[in-house]
């Protein structure tokens, strides 16, 4: 990364970096889709106290067919905000860069931002993450690993009993936890926030999410028994026993994944709320399935998916798997 590129500290050089990504076949009107009548205007921004004299603000566009103007910005994670662009590009590509994620107090102190503003942008950057239709996984001679952790506490679980004694957390640590689990296949990871991790919620994870052609690998936890037997095949490794591996069977992918996931979420994050668990494990699965690219190239993906896709403030933590 190259903090002098201009994309990172000229406005300019960001809106034509981010017009480029968006609009790599023609610019289209994000407005009624029009693509003949398009051209640029020239527009001033409003006096004020700070700034008496108007000057000319680039970037905008009308369309001949609904007769209206636009931005790069319009329809997309960046609409209505007053962060600088160059900005955006360099918050996005700080979090796709970071292994383990960036925390929004970091994110704040390095673009001189509030922490209230850093925050809403993070999730909004987290919702441009989102793959909105994703393909079945797994297949004929495929597999697909399957497990479940559990991280954080519960928001509805009391801190303290009746009697003003604590809770022995070490006795039931599954039953007052988020439950997490996660599909894993061909270096690919889909991840959920579910309310409780039983037989009922898992079988629906897995039979609309893999095709039923798939082998199944998981430890040997119960939750699994029934569903696995709706698939191609089902093998289990004992990890009661010591068992990792055995020809070929393994979970040992999914359990990797949960290694990133539970440090960044410890060490870099270190809180996060149940209500948006899911958006910070679309974050975690977006880095992990775009290892195999440049840090460069994992945020021009993030900034395609960032068209269509308005978050407001009040939407922010909504969005939760089944």
């Amino acid at each position: 990364m190259n903090l002098t590129d201009k994309i990172y500290n000229n406005e300019n050089a960001a809106r034509k970096h981010l017009e480029k990504i968006r609009w790599s076949d023609g610019i289209n009107c994000p407005l009624c889709g029009g693509t003949e009548k398009i051209s640029e205007v020239a527009m001033k921004n409003k006096p004020s106290e700070k700034n008496p004299e108007a000057k000319e603000v680039k970037g905008y566009y009308h369309c001949g067919d609904c007769r209206r103007k636009f931005t790069v910005r319009t329809g997309s994670i960046y609409e209505r905000s007053h962060i600088p662009l160059h900005k955006w590009v360099l918050a996005t590509h700080l979090l796709c860069a970071s292994k383990k994620g960036m925390s929004a107090h970091q994110l704040h102190r390095m673009l001189g931002i509030t922490y209230k503003s850093a925050w809403f942008m993070e999730h909004r950057i987290r919702e441009a993450m989102i793959d909105g239709n994703p393909d079945p996984m797994g297949g004929k001679d495929e597999t697909v690993q399957a497990d479940e952790t559990y991280i954080g506490r519960k928001k509805d679980i009391p801190a303290l009993r009746t009697s003003g004694e604590s809770f022995k957390y070490s006795a039931r640590g599954a039953a007052v936890k988020n439950s997490v689990v996660s599909l894993v296949s061909k270096g690919k990871a889909r991840t959920f926030h579910v309310d409780r991790a039983d037989a009922h919620t898992i079988r629906e994870i897995l039979v609309t999410n893999v095709k039923r052609e798939t082998a199944l690998h998981t430890d040997e936890s119960r939750l699994y028994t029934k569903v696995g037997k709706e698939f191609a095949d089902h093998q289990t490794v004992n990890h009661s026993q010591g068992e990792y591996v055995r020809k070929g069977v393994t979970t040992n992918n999914v359990e990797n994944y949960f290694s990133i996931f539970k440090r960044g979420m410890k060490g870099v994050y270190q809180h996060c709320s149940e209500k948006h668990l899911q958006r910070y494990l679309t974050e975690f699965d977006f880095r992990y399935n775009s290892r195999d690219i440049s840090d460069a190239e994992r945020a021009n993906e993030a900034i395609k998916g960032a068209e269509g896709k308005r978050l407001t403030y009040r939407r922010v933590g909504q969005r939760k798997a089944a």
